[in-house]
């Protein structure tokens, strides 16, 4: 699956995410993940079961995939941070 079947999960409103995950399916696609880091985690959970439950019901969670990032700090020290890639499919 390569970058454009993905959608990056952030700070913008759950809604706009949603649009983005049901254009990408009704643009061919058969297959989408989402992915966030840190608090976004919920946000992505979130966007992942308002797209299979109002818009797309035959979708199906293909994989669910749990990590922690080691990320460099301003500090100069290392901070752990967990990421979730969420893949579904039709």
């Amino acid at each position: 699956m390569a970058d454009e079947n993905t959608v990056f999960i952030g700070k913008k409103a759950t809604m706009n995410y949603v649009l983005a995950v049901v254009t990408q399916f009704n643009s061919g696609s058969s297959d989408v993940i989402i992915k966030a880091r840190g608090r976004a985690i919920s946000r992505a959970v979130d966007v992942a079961e308002i797209v299979k439950n109002r818009f797309i019901q035959d979708l199906k969670y293909t994989d669910i995939k749990l990590a922690t990032e080691s990320i460099a700090t301003e500090g100069g020290g290392n901070a752990n941070v967990s990421s979730i890639e969420i893949y579904m499919s039709k």
